[in-house]
């Protein structure tokens, strides 16, 4: 045992220590002392032969030395770690920015912010309403008689007697014009709910919006110019409508508004995609307000007249786009939303 200089081994384990310029530099030091085969650890076995009364004092040398020696070790790990590896708060300016991800609007919402614009433009009041709705407000008041097959249970979501998911916008006709009088433009845009089977052109939930306009002397003209001048701003100005002769117990007279194809320009074109080569698509309903609705609300029939209107946002949103399949728009598939 004493051929050991504790002092000279101390020396020269600083002085490799402090040499050593990196972390696997500074392990290989601790291997070499430290380890199981290292010097110290050599030295620590060889005490048991030293005479009792020298054990002792040899004892706490080796373990002073070993203790300085592991702490030394350490503080220059963490010096040398700190160049090799930088603290993660540091920021390399010559590194390329971190390119954040943006989402975008839902085509859906972007459609239905179109249209609200356009109507806006020609004076119409933006409003919303009830989901959860009476039969008065969605069926009744709008003249659809109780044996319509639309009030039946497989056509409307009952909640329990007489309390449904609204399944039109028009449910708001009859609140605003209880409540308001004419002159009255109005949009009600919202989401409107059918026990609909889902396939590609039909869901249970899907977007609806419900315009009227009630004034003096409004005229069926009146009704074709604000939807003429809609439907081109949507779909451009080469695009061509036609009013087809239709029933709806809300409006009289009513028609259905075709525009010609988005796709062969009203052109027939046999194996169309869109128009199954018809040339034109249906694209909403419409007409005179019924005068029984306004009995309905107390306006004067005498006095005042009107015309509403209703669309499938998603239909539109399908023609504008190209869309062949309705269910795309609730998939939350980015491949799709991302294009928009």
């Amino acid at each position: 045992m004493s051929e050991w200089n504790f002092k000279d081994i101390e020396s020269k384990v600083l002085l490799e220590i402090s040499n050593s310029s990196t972390t696997n530099g500074a392990e290989n030091i601790r291997v070499k002392y430290l380890g199981r085969n290292g010097l110290i650890t050599k030295i620590i076995k060889e005490l048991g032969s030293l005479p009792v009364d020298e054990r002792p004092r040899a004892g706490s040398e080796v373990n002073a030395l070993k203790e300085k020696i592991g702490i030394e070790i350490e503080s220059r790990l963490k010096s040398l770690s700190k160049v090799e590896s930088p603290a993660e708060d540091t920021i390399d300016i010559t590194l390329p920015g971190i390119v954040h991800e943006t989402g975008s609007i839902h085509p859906v919402a972007q459609v239905i912010h179109e249209i609200c614009d356009i109507f806006s433009s020609m004076g119409f009041r933006i409003v919303d309403g009830p989901e959860i709705d009476t039969e008065y407000y969605n069926f009744e008041v709008l003249n659809i008689p109780l044996e319509h097959p639309s009030r039946d249970a497989f056509d409307t979501f009952y909640i329990r007697k007489n309390i449904l998911l609204r399944s039109q916008t028009s449910n708001l006709q009859g609140r605003i014009m209880e409540k308001e009088k004419p002159p009255l433009r109005i949009l009600a845009p919202g989401k409107v709910y059918r026990p609909d089977a889902i396939d590609a052109s039909h869901s249970f939930m899907f977007h609806q919006i419900e315009g009227f306009m009630v004034d003096r002397d409004v005229r069926f003209s009146d009704l074709k110019g604000v939807l003429e001048v809609f439907l081109k701003k949507v779909f451009g100005e080469k695009i061509k409508t036609r009013f087809i002769p239709h029933y709806f117990p809300f409006t009289e007279p009513s028609a259905e508004v075709e525009i010609s194809c988005v796709l062969c320009s009203g052109e027939p074109r046999r194996g169309c995609p869109i128009c199954k080569g018809g040339g034109w698509l249906e694209v909403l309903g419409s007409g005179m307000i019924n005068p029984r609705v306004f009995k309905m609300v107390g306006y004067d029939t005498h006095k005042w007249t009107g015309f509403a209107f209703g669309m499938g946002v998603e239909r539109i949103a399908m023609l504008k786009y190209g869309i062949d399949d309705i269910r795309l728009f609730f998939e939350n598939d980015l491949r799709f939303l991302e294009q928009f």
